[in-house]
């Protein structure tokens, strides 16, 4: 079982396998899960329930019990930073990207994609975990 160290660490490797690569399924879709559970409308219930500023706690448990399998992992060459990463939406669906509710806090999650080359957004990480660039540096990953 891999563990991964850093949640949103983690949301980034789901964002590259399940929704740009799609070999990590099956996808996981926030408003059709919440459907399921009775939840009609997903944007007024959070808002209702004053969770724009949150992981669903629905989401949370999903992508924290997600197993992702060591060969997935060792594919991962690319990894993106962005505000619109659809897997953020998918935990925070009214989320307007203005706080570090996804801020990365730390980096041991590196060793487990032994083959990652680039990090786009990974500028950004240096003001969430200082020395990043180094970091990435220094494992061969180039940012931009």
């Amino acid at each position: 079982m891999t563990t991964f160290q850093d949640f949103a660490f983690k949301l980034l490797v789901v964002e590259e396998l399940m929704y740009r690569a799609g070999t990590l399924t099956p996808v996981f879709d926030l408003r059709a899960h919440m459907r399921g559970l009775g939840v009609k409308d997903l944007d007024t219930h959070v808002e209702r329930n004053g969770l724009e500023y949150t992981i669903l706690d629905e989401a949370r448990a999903y992508f924290e019990a997600l197993e992702i399998p060591a060969e997935l992992l060792a594919g991962v060459e690319h990894l993106v930073f962005d505000g619109g990463n659809r897997v953020f939406m998918e935990c925070a669906p009214v989320w307007d990207g203005e706080d570090d509710l996804f801020d990365v806090r730390r980096l041991d999650d590196l060793e487990l994609l032994p083959n990652l080359r680039l990090f786009t957004g990974g500028r950004a990480l240096e003001h969430m975990v200082p020395g990043a660039s180094e970091i990435l540096a220094a494992r061969g990953v180039a940012t931009r």
